[in-house]
């Protein structure tokens, strides 16, 4: 018998303003209006703002470790410019830029990475999950809350955001199976950042796209410039069409870069060349919208000026709030952690000591042992 092909694809990459500030006018015609491109940019330089803060406040020792954003600001920006305010984004631990786009407040944020708690406590009606700090958790929570809405018969749907290092995980590999074969609208938007901490990419997946994972499962998968707002505003508006109109799932990779260190515990300098970091940085996202935006004449230098101002005070503010924070009562740990306080965990709060302690005797006879 002949030999026939079993399957044949294509990828398409996606690129609409390059680092020349080249623009497609086919593709992007109509994509992001002026306005909103002004606004965007705005937020972009902003969220870079509180970068660099954060970086200090850590280096002062006001803040734990901290993942700087730079260079990835386009990815979650696009993604969540796109979205529906009721749909869900599921996030993991570098997409600030999309998540205060949606409203989260700038100090949640802040108070993760301080170590409180009430960090993670965010209002149901952004539709925005906590930050994953475990690599991959979060592509099944996306799935089961997407599938959730499907099954109700509701139009949201999910979008999580992951690295190219997390596509090596098996959460990936059964979330996005699971979504293919019960058609969930669900898409998985990976950052290809290039690193997995000290792992790059070339280590990390040897073929010629990471997108192609997801061709393995029967997922449509895209391509884009990472660090091309539009291109990835373009790529958002079909995966979300897929998802929402056919619930299906779809699989965006977005190549950029990390700019900065992994997270401040972290010394890139050590793994990376610094030519790599220079060519990077000559194709910032920030960079090119401003190009963009001189050449349509809606930007110049004195709204620059004023803008950096207006960032200052706005990262200030949100830093002063961080801090500023009423502390928390001893007892949160218990009245947060149940629905309905048991009897027992009620009289450890408010005697703040453990009553059963003593009561088994292998227990005294352990504090006795010790004691001798």
């Amino acid at each position: 018998m002949p030999i026939t092909k079993a399957l044949e694809t294509q990828i398409d990459h996606i690129s609409i303003l390059d680092e020349h500030g080249n623009f497609d006018e086919e593709l992007g015609a109509g994509l992001i209006p002026d306005e909103d491109l002004v606004k965007l940019y705005e937020h972009m330089m902003i969220c870079r703002q509180l970068d660099e803060v954060a970086f200090k406040l850590q280096r002062s020792g006001r803040m734990g470790t901290y993942p700087q954003n730079m260079g990835q600001e386009a990815t979650s920006l696009g993604a969540a410019y796109m979205l529906d305010p009721a749909d869900w984004m599921v996030t993991c631990y570098r997409e600030n830029c999309g998540l205060f786009w949606r409203g989260l407040p700038m100090e949640k944020i802040l108070q993760h990475w301080m170590g409180d708690e009430r960090g993670n406590q965010i209002e149901r009606s952004l539709y925005c999950t906590p930050i994953a700090v475990p690599i991959g958790t979060q592509m099944l929570h996306a799935t089961g809350l997407a599938w959730g809405a499907k099954y109700r018969g509701e139009k949201q749907i999910a979008c999580t955001f992951f690295g190219d290092g997390a596509t090596s995980e098996g959460d990936f590999h059964e979330a996005v199976n699971f979504a293919a074969n019960l058609d969930i609208p669900v898409i998985f938007f990976c950052q290809n950042n290039q690193w997995a901490i000290s792992v790059p990419s070339s280590i990390q997946c040897s073929a010629p796209t990471v997108a192609q994972r997801g061709v393995a499962y029967g997922v449509d998968c895209l391509q884009c410039d990472g660090n091309d707002l539009y291109a990835v505003a373009w790529c958002m508006k079909k995966a979300i069409e897929s998802a929402r109109e056919h619930h299906r799932p779809m699989f965006i990779e977005a190549v950029t870069y990390r700019l900065g260190d992994h997270t401040t515990a972290d010394d890139a300098r050590r793994y990376r060349d610094e030519e790599e970091v220079e060519l990077w940085k000559s194709r910032d996202p920030l960079n090119r919208m401003r190009t963009r935006l001189m050449g349509l004449k809606l930007w110049d230098e004195a709204r620059e000026a004023e803008l950096k101002e207006r960032a200052e005070r706005t990262v200030a503010a949100a830093v002063e709030r961080a801090e500023t924070i009423e502390a928390p009562e001893l007892s949160d740990i218990f009245n947060w952690t149940f629905a309905e306080v048991p009897e027992q965990i009620a009289l450890q709060r408010d005697t703040m000591r453990t009553s059963s302690i003593g009561q088994d005797p292998s227990q005294i006879a352990s504090e006795q042992t010790t004691s001798a």
